[in-house]
């Protein structure tokens, strides 16, 4: 059995309220519950939270085969975070709700991109499960 790593970075505690116009009305909950449904023998790890740190922390020491990484705000700022997606040995996959490119100047680049495996932009929260396919599908145990 595949055990896939969800990880949410800061304000996606909030998916599904905050700005659905940009990040739609599914809730987190709503999203686990039906990769769990496409995947039932799935292993999924969830965990957010709006510390750059835990994100971290939670790369370098949780036991998955695989990670989602929606890193929100820290996609464009955070060099410690590419430092630790960088030095993982598992495959972890970027995801972004909104299509970053269509957004602020500042939002248009992820420093990210380049150390994950692959990286899905602008899906809505689809990309989630996207991701997931791609890990179950593109990587091997």
């Amino acid at each position: 059995m595949k055990r896939i790593a969800i990880l949410n970075g800061p304000n996606l505690n909030r998916l599904g309220t905050r700005l659905p116009a940009i990040y739609g009305s599914k809730s987190m909950a709503q999203i686990l519950l039906d990769i769990q449904r496409k995947y039932p023998d799935l292993h999924i790890l969830y965990h957010q939270s709006n510390h750059e740190g835990d994100l971290i922390d939670w790369l370098q020491e949780l036991q998955a085969d695989g990670f989602v990484l929606n890193a929100g705000g820290y996609s464009h700022t955070s060099v410690a975070l590419r430092d630790a997606i960088e030095d993982c040995e598992k495959p972890v996959v970027e995801v972004h709700i909104s299509d970053i490119r269509k957004r602020e100047t500042f939002r248009h680049q992820s420093l990210l991109t380049d150390v994950c495996a692959h990286s899905i932009i602008g899906k809505g929260t689809d990309g989630y499960t996207m991701a997931v396919d791609w890990l179950i599908h593109e990587t091997t145990d």
